[in-house]
């Protein structure tokens, strides 16, 4: 068996999503107990003072920003394994996508939940992604230099890992 760079980790368990000739392939999930499985994710687009006014106020050209990139994170979660390549089509149970206007940015928060064999975390992070790029193809015009950042996984609960919460901060 030729192992991949990739499998080797600290714990010597290696990484499953290489098969045994070191190719990436789809997890088998089949033997996993059904579990809820909750996976909260957030980000932030920053942008000057004016635009988030504009966002704030409803003043932007292409309508509704929050509203629209709302709907966005929501699509997104439901086509997550369209796009990321051995993600798992998961039966989704809850999408809240929210968003809030500060001084000089839009803070994006995502919560997924599923009742199934495998995690929600790439879909919660697909639903920042996805709403942090509709704030920003909306309000581009009026402000180009807009930086999506920290696009980050806060929490996750269920599976056999249990659960986990960010504690950086």
């Amino acid at each position: 068996m030729t192992t991949h760079p990739a499998q080797d980790d600290s714990t010597g368990a290696g990484l499953s999503h290489f098969n045994d000739a070191g190719g990436a392939h789809m997890v088998d999930v089949g033997g996993k107990p059904e579990t809820r499985r909750i996976a909260v994710a957030s980000g932030l687009v920053r942008m000057r003072p004016e635009t988030a006014a504009v966002i704030r106020e409803g003043r932007a050209g292409k309508g509704d920003v929050l509203g629209v990139a709302q709907i966005a994170g929501i699509m997104a979660t439901k086509r997550t394994a369209e796009i990321i390549p051995l993600c798992h089509p998961l039966p989704i149970t809850h999408v809240d996508v929210s968003l809030e206007v500060g001084q000089d940015l839009v803070a994006i928060r995502a919560e997924v939940a599923t009742f199934g064999k495998t995690g929600v975390e790439m879909e919660a992070l697909t639903a920042v992604s996805a709403a942090a790029l509709t704030v920003y193809d909306m309000t581009k015009a009026i402000d180009r230099g807009m930086t999506i950042e920290s696009i980050r996984l806060e929490s996750k609960s269920g599976g056999r890992s249990g659960a986990w919460e960010r504690t950086d901060g």
